[in-house]
């Protein structure tokens, strides 16, 4: 007993050792006197990597406005050179956030990605980033995520957080035009990034609550592919070959609107699975909406094979202006599968779950006046107002929610569920 006390007495000592030494470092652009160690604002670093080679595991580097553009830093195994290389489990976040905060790799006059090029920032297991914008990225020839590599196995590295940034303007030779890796992604926003074989977005990881517009690649998934993506929206993404929003992978509460494909699939190609998804309006010459992608109650059309999908349009806000919130009579409200609702909360940070029942797609309609599954109640031409919720039509002895939750007839006295043995 004393042996064991003796051991969780030096644990606990050592864990609060390591929880006191963590130091704060800075970084200004402007600052005027930068000097080592760069503990406070008047001796900032004036270039992010300086600070980092000097700080310790645990560490926090704040750095403030600028474009940071100089400097740069190779990585053991990893051929492209990197602006920013997070080689130790640290916090690196910007003061201000990614509007004010940018870091800026380098492309290549006239070849874009080559030898010369440079990616934004390298992160590994058990970093994160935080608050910045990465743009201009670029690798060598067939290396992989122009704007942000990740360390590590290749889908499965939960540890490198990459959170509230925007990843613009990236290129990659090969894969992950704006991500490469196993890494997370959370509230990010990845928009006209470019791969030239695969994800022009990102190519694998996990994605929760981001936006991916106008990312581009010559072969598949022109927004992701092989990710695990939860309540985010794919829109204006396109791949020359197949899945222009997303190839591989898995889709939960997301939303897939019109993307393109040159040849399968303009929304989704190749899925492992999509759930409580919006898969509509995209497009491409053969299966123009989606190819071979199970889904589980998704709005997509034609109708998949699949519990709870149904083909009605969504009924966005405002479809041509980009507003992919749901209007107050769309049939996307209360019918999802709650057991598969990725989070407390949807892409706007709301309650996920309003009304008893999670809605499809990224966007929670925060108001519902019916309990009902709408697209159920739709089809059988129940008003939506809440009045015919607990009503009896049929004079079944089951009201319309118990015949909803029974998957019974609610116009049907004959549709019914009864135990008629025990």
């Amino acid at each position: 007993m004393k042996t064991l006390l003796s051991k969780l007495l030096l644990a606990l000592c050592a864990f609060f050792s390591l929880t006191a030494s963590a130091e704060t470092r800075y970084v200004d652009l402007n600052s005027f006197i930068p000097a080592s160690p760069y503990l406070d604002w008047s001796t900032a670093a004036t270039n992010i990597q300086d600070a980092i080679d000097v700080a310790d595991p645990g560490d926090q580097i704040l750095v403030t406005n600028g474009v940071y553009a100089t400097g740069g830093q190779l990585v053991a195994g990893v051929t492209t050179m990197n602006r920013v290389a997070v080689t130790r489990a640290l916090k690196l976040q910007s003061v201000n956030g990614p509007a004010v905060t940018v870091i800026q790799g380098y492309q290549m006059p006239g070849t874009t990605n080559g030898p010369s090029a440079m990616r934004c920032v390298y992160l590994t297991n058990g970093a994160a980033l935080i608050g910045f914008t990465l743009t201009n990225g670029a690798t060598g020839s067939s290396d992989n995520g122009g704007g942000i590599r990740f360390e590590g196995r290749f889908l499965h590295a939960p540890s490198q957080i990459v959170s509230n940034c925007a990843l613009t303007g990236n290129s990659a030779d090969f894969g992950g035009g704006g991500a490469y890796g196993g890494g997370t992604l959370i509230n990010c926003t990845l928009s006209n990034n470019w791969a030239r074989l695969y994800g022009g977005g990102v190519y694998g990881g996990t994605l929760n609550f981001c936006t991916l517009t106008a990312n581009t690649t010559r072969g598949q998934g022109g927004g992701t592919i092989q990710s695990l993506m939860n309540g985010c929206t794919l829109t204006a993404n396109s791949a020359s070959n197949s899945g222009g929003g997303a190839y591989a992978g898995n889709l939960t509460n997301c939303t897939i609107v019109g993307n393109s494909a040159g040849m399968l699939g303009g929304g989704v190609h190749n899925m492992t699975r999509v759930i409580n998804c919006i898969v509509y309006y995209n497009h491409a010459p053969l299966e123009s909406n989606y190819f071979d992608s199970p889904m589980i109650s998704s709005c997509t059309a034609p109708l998949v094979a699949g519990s709870g999908n149904f083909t009605n349009a969504p009924l966005f806000v405002d479809l041509a202006g980009g507003d992919y919130h749901l209007q107050s009579n769309s049939p996307c409200i209360n019918s999802g599968s709650n057991a598969f609702a990725p989070s407390p909360r949807d892409i706007d940070g709301y309650p996920r779950i309003v009304g008893g029942t999670v809605d499809i797609g990224a966007y929670e309609f925060q108001s519902p006046s019916s309990v009902l599954a709408y697209a159920w109640a739709q089809q059988y031409g129940l008003p939506l107002d809440g009045s015919a919720d607990f009503t009896d039509a049929d004079g079944d002895g089951m009201n319309n929610y118990v015949e909803w939750r029974s998957d019974t007839i609610p116009t049907n006295a004959f549709s019914l569920l009864r135990v008629v043995a025990a």
